[in-house]
């Protein structure tokens, strides 16, 4: 079966965007000694994937631009934390916090750099 193994995100600010995702979810990101500038991203131990933030090539996506890319969905302990987190550290939420029935609760954060991304607490209990 073919699964996820990395993820990148595009950014404009790559110190914005550290500051971003290491103070929301606490993640490792250390800038890669290679011949361009990559940000190396640890997202914790266990089941999961890492990634890194690469350089936008192009302009960043309209504000009402619909998604045109991969949304990675981080697992979070409690969504509305996160939503709290997203828009204290600068960020946006594009989805308000939603039930997904016998799943748990997903919303829509955009990062510093305009991406979407989700979060999703799990409660089987959700409707």
């Amino acid at each position: 079966m073919q699964r996820p193994v990395h993820f990148e995100i595009h950014v404009a600010d790559a110190e914005r965007a550290v500051a971003f995702y290491r103070s929301v979810f606490g993640w490792t990101i250390n800038k890669w000694d290679g011949p361009w500038e990559y940000w190396l991203v640890g997202t914790g131990t266990g089941p999961g994937i890492d990634g890194a933030l690469v350089g936008r090539r192009g302009p960043a996506p309209a504000a009402d631009a619909p998604v045109s890319a991969y949304v990675v969905t981080m697992d979070v302990a409690a969504c509305d934390d996160a939503v709290t987190a997203i828009t204290q550290h600068g960020g946006s939420i594009a989805l308000p916090k939603m039930a997904i029935p016998g799943v748990g609760w997903l919303a829509y954060g955009k990062d510093t750099e305009g991406n979407i991304f989700g979060v999703m607490q799990n409660d089987t209990t959700a409707k």
